[in-house]
């Protein structure tokens, strides 16, 4: 049988740590939640891989190195309200829950939402729900929130998941421009969010968030 909790303490010893991600609470989390359940079955060997994990239909869960950077960025802290869009299967939820008061999860395929309810009851995350909806409408009536995360390639972000971020808050999302991807953190002050670059990173367009196609004549 495959020693999945070794594999996790390599991932954040050559993954985690390497990329300057230091502080404890997320180490503690990314040691402790078990990645291999968040994947589908055919994923559960290359789980702990420093790559993106295919969920199917085009998404993925993003890489350890990224998520950990995200959340080392954000700085959720443990009274704080976390909206976690396109969650999948709910790793990042579950990751996410270990540091923050409550987490959202976001997820539009059914299926998925359904199991990533019954992996986050079943993995102790009883501060975390799963919201079934589109992605790109986030969950109004349960924030507005101190933190949000997108957990996926977006060319563009919906005015109305920017709306449900408090002032003060933060949001961490991988902007695409063609092919270059980097993750940016953005700041919402006075109604308004301004953006800081983070660090480069990679993942397809998530459904609702690819940029609006301009025709000329």
């Amino acid at each position: 049988m495959p020693d999945f909790a070794e594999r996790r303490r390599m991932m954040v010893d050559t993954q985690v740590r390497p990329s300057d991600v230091t502080k404890y609470p997320i180490i503690e989390a990314m040691l402790a939640v078990p990645r291999e359940q968040f994947v589908p079955d055919a994923q559960r060997e290359a789980a702990y891989a420093d790559q993106n994990a295919d969920l199917g239909g085009g998404r993925v869960m993003l890489e350890p190195r990224t998520l950990a950077k995200m959340l080392d960025a954000v700085d959720i802290q443990s009274d704080e309200l976390v909206l976690d869009v396109a969650c999948g299967l709910g790793y990042s939820t579950a990751v996410a829950a270990r540091v923050a008061q409550m987490v959202i999860g976001v997820e539009e395929d059914e299926d998925m939402a359904a199991d990533a309810q019954g992996l986050l009851s079943e993995t102790g995350a009883d501060n975390a729900i799963v919201h079934t909806g589109p992605l790109a409408e986030g969950a109004a009536e349960h924030g507005p929130y101190d933190v949000i995360l997108v957990q996926g390639g977006a060319e563009d972000l919906p005015a109305g998941l920017l709306a449900q971020l408090k002032d003060g808050g933060r949001i961490a999302a991988l902007m695409l421009t063609g092919s270059l991807g980097e993750v940016k953190i953005g700041y919402k002050s006075g109604g308004q969010v301004s953006w800081r670059f983070a660090f480069n990173a990679g993942a397809p367009v998530l459904p609702g968030f690819a940029k609006a196609q301009e025709f000329a004549l």
